[in-house]
């Protein structure tokens, strides 16, 4: 990708995301700011924590506590409403008398509600399922935007680094003297590398042949190391021996060993000396 395409790009995401600013906190400004202020005094204290810093754990806490309130509030209103009419009916004048019949078709049109009014609650329930699935599959689509986002925005520099890169390749590459293997075409060098590979291969197997025989070679050495070893305390034996008994015989000699080694090389000499006359003369 282009350095202007990214720029652009990163610039039309940076926008998107200044004007349309995805946070709980902006979410739940409407509900903050619609309740009144007496009904937010009075709320309980974990509201009021929850609507200083709301999260996703304590606006849910607030949802399960409104819910709650609002079911005991609907109770006491049909408990409420419900006396009223009773006591309107009784001190009316006259008083409103109510038939089997007319009770009966008030329970049959208030069954038919109440299944019309669970099928909506059915309904209400499928929607807020639907809605939470939904919510997050956004969260992790933001996420994942605003992840591939911060990579983007390292692309240009990596882009830049690679490209000088490359081109203090193409500079070694073009330097007098370096490896001919590296000037070779893609299929030629295509070839070095299959038969560097199996040479590598031809080696890998001498190297395995090599440690099987290894341990064989070694009991081997072994061995002749342990055999060796009284060969050459015996060996060591008979020099220290031999000096000793050619030192003692210096010592009977008394000098005349030299004077006998100087009459033999002079006798030797003769010898051949004569050797050569005679051979010289038949």
């Amino acid at each position: 990708m282009d350095h202007k395409k990214i720029k652009s790009v990163l610039e039309r995401l940076e926008e998107l995301q200044s004007t349309e600013d995805i946070s709980i906190i902006r979410l739940s400004e409407p509900i903050t700011s619609s309740a009144p202020q007496d009904a937010r005094q009075r709320a309980s204290d974990a509201s009021n924590s929850s609507l200083e810093g709301p999260t996703p754990a304590s606006l849910e806490a607030d949802l399960a506590h409104y819910t709650e309130l609002f079911s005991k509030l609907r109770f006491s209103y049909v408990e409420q409403v419900t006396k009223e009419k009773f006591i309107r009916a009784i001190v009316g004048d006259p008083p409103l008398i109510v038939t089997l019949q007319e009770n009966l078709d008030l329970e049959k049109e208030n069954a038919g509600v109440k299944s019309e009014l669970k099928a909506l609650k059915l309904e209400v329930a499928d929607m807020v399922e639907e809605l939470e699935r939904k919510g997050r599959e956004l969260s992790r689509r933001y996420d994942s935007i605003q992840l591939e986002t911060a990579k983007l925005r390292e692309l240009p520099a990596k882009t830049l680094e690679l490209e000088e890169r490359i081109e203090e390749l193409k500079a070694a590459q073009e330097l007098p003297g370096t490896n001919p293997d590296l000037h070779l075409p893609l299929g030629k060098t295509q070839e070095l590398v299959a038969r560097r590979k199996r040479e590598q291969q031809e080696l890998a197997r001498e190297l395995e042949a090599l440690q099987s025989k290894a341990p064989r070679k070694r009991k081997e050495a072994d061995r002749l190391r342990s055999e060796l070893q009284p060969l050459e305390t015996k060996r060591q034996n008979s020099t220290t021996a031999a000096r000793e008994a050619q030192r003692r015989k210096e010592a009977a000699l008394g000098g005349v060993a030299d004077d006998l080694e100087q009459r033999a090389r002079w006798w030797r000499a003769s010898e051949g000396v004569l050797k050569q006359v005679l051979d010289l003369q038949s």
